[in-house]
């Protein structure tokens, strides 16, 4: 017993005294939390997307109580609302958030295209791509095996006629769907804009009209009719200069006048406008 005793009793001093060293430590040690920090992060919505130019909702937090940027509307997500309240918190005038949506710049389904070879390995538009690069006819188009679907936060993708689809009302402008797509068919733009080019093919318009007959094959008519000189027609694909588009004279005369109808025409407004 007493042998028991001598070896027990030096490791329970030594634990005491290394517990007392550590509850020390922490105390002297310690580095004080922003209070500010706790409050903010309650606000964001906790999307961890990084459309705020920071590593997600913490780092934006962080930033925000820092001093870092004091700019309250980069949480395009959390919309108006979060931009007021964190205004309120930081005691700074309030931003408007400018609102996006996500569109996908392919509307080449089944119903235009077709698929080139019979994919059955794993339904992942990213495997495709790194096995095959591609298992469409368009080596640019949607893939439609889903990576855009599983990753919306928001259940705002989905899958019609082999490709993807976005509901805009549902969107809230995260982006996580435009890093997911493999292909980068997915881009975000401002939720008032009203006019979007549904392909992405840069080949030649013989090439294109081949494998797609609703790509856009560089004809530059959109280009001429457009008055405000809002489409021009880069590597082979209209592309749109939505700072002009407003100015437009006759809008909606670039879809009219498309000879393929790639050019599409919509309202386009997410989920924190149709709250609003």
């Amino acid at each position: 017993m007493e042998a028991i005793l001598t070896a027990v009793i030096p490791v329970v001093i030594i634990s005491l005294i290394c517990a007392a060293v550590l509850v020390a430590a922490s105390k002297l040690m310690a580095v004080k939390e922003n209070e500010k920090i706790p409050q903010i992060r309650e606000c964001l919505p906790g999307a961890n997307c990084g459309a705020c130019g920071f590593a997600g909702c913490d780092g934006y937090a962080k930033a925000l109580a820092e001093g870092e940027t004091a700019a309250t509307n980069l949480c395009v997500p959390g919309g108006d609302s979060v931009s007021k309240q964190l205004s309120e918190i930081l005691g700074v005038e309030f931003e408007d958030v400018i609102e996006q949506v996500a569109v996908v710049h392919c509307a080449g389904d089944c119903n235009y295209t077709q698929d080139r070879v019979e994919y059955t390995g794993i339904q992942s538009c990213a495997a495709a791509k790194l096995i095959f690069g591609s298992k469409g006819e368009c080596a640019y188009g949607c893939m439609g095996l889903g990576d855009c679907v599983n990753a919306c936060p928001n259940d705002a993708i989905c899958l019609e006629n082999g490709i993807a689809h976005i509901n805009t009302r549902e969107c809230v402008g995260c982006g996580i769907c435009v890093k997911t797509c493999p292909n980068g068919l997915i881009t975000l733009m401002a939720d008032v804009e009203k006019v979007i080019v549904t392909c992405s093919n840069r080949d030649k318009g013989t090439v294109t009209r081949k494998v797609c007959k609703n790509g856009c094959i560089g004809c530059k008519k959109c280009e001429r009719v457009c008055p405000s000189g809002a489409i021009k027609v880069e590597d082979n694909v209209a592309v749109i200069d939505y700072s002009k588009c407003p100015d437009c004279d006759d809008f909606g005369v670039c879809a009219r006048e498309c000879t393929t109808g790639c050019i599409m025409i919509s309202d386009f407004s997410g989920i924190h406008r149709v709250k609003q």
